[in-house]
């Protein structure tokens, strides 16, 4: 790791979607540093997005703190929120744009000048090479190319933390392997990327560490580094304590 400054701190993380429901998170403990990949890692509906949400400013949340490079997310949610960038699992795009004019249009939100913008987006075409069709309307754009412009969008200011939802689903074996690859790069930078995943693999062969969370609340945090010198396996490590082996 390049740099040991802590980026995120969630802690004591509460989270329900109506007065008298159950909470979907509780108790939600999460921190994270420069230079790491960390992964949250559980079944569909364990509360991988909840915690996301909640992290991003999206959702509101009744108890517990979280702070992004410092900053409160709800005391200084601008200060925050200009220190991360994110990808939903849903690519929440303006479908009329290009995808030119949408990294552009991201640009003037986050007040990077032309001269910087310009490098930034020939430097996110090299890695992700959408080549001309980065001239055309992303409605145009298949499942992976929408990946790639939402990647573009959300580091063209160049956060310290970068936090995915569900980043693989959908990908095609070629785009999958770039994004890990940009991924590992990323973080090799300093910066810290946080995703959640439902694959056992890819959180595996990526992560330093791992956030394993079922019914809402964190079960276990794993250094993976030492977690595979050990002779378990991982997934059946992480089905015997989630104690379900299927999901819908």
């Amino acid at each position: 790791m390049t740099d040991r400054k802590k980026l995120i701190e969630v802690e004591n993380l509460y989270k329900k979607y109506s007065t008298k429901g159950n909470y979907a998170i509780e108790d939600i403990c999460i921190s994270g540093f420069g230079g790491e990949i960390i992964g949250i890692l559980g079944h569909n509906g364990a509360g991988k997005s909840t915690t996301i949400k909640c992290m991003t400013g999206i959702h509101p949340y009744q108890q517990g703190v979280i702070e992004i490079c410092g900053f409160d997310i709800q005391k200084k949610h601008i200060d925050a929120k200009s220190n991360f960038g994110y990808v939903t699992d849903e690519f929440t795009l303006f479908e009329k744009m290009t995808g030119f004019e949408y990294l552009n249009f991201l640009a003037d939100v986050y007040k990077v000048d032309e001269k910087t913008r310009k490098e930034r987006i020939e430097n996110f075409q090299s890695v992700f090479a959408l080549g001309d069709a980065i001239y055309q309307t992303i409605s145009s754009y298949s499942h992976g190319m929408k990946q790639k412009i939402s990647i573009m969008g959300a580091l063209i200011h160049q956060p310290k933390v970068f936090i995915l939802d569900e980043p693989m689903v959908g990908l095609d074996p070629y785009t999958s392997n770039q994004l890990k690859n940009f991924i590992k790069d990323y973080a090799e930078k300093g910066n810290l990327v946080l995703f959640s995943s439902h694959n056992l693999d890819v959180v595996n062969k990526l992560c330093n560490r791992v956030y394993i969370i079922d019914q809402g609340r964190i079960l276990e945090e794993l250094d993976m580094k030492a977690f595979n010198k050990t002779d378990k396996d991982f997934e059946q490590y992480f089905l015997s304590i989630t104690k379900r082996e299927s999901r819908a």
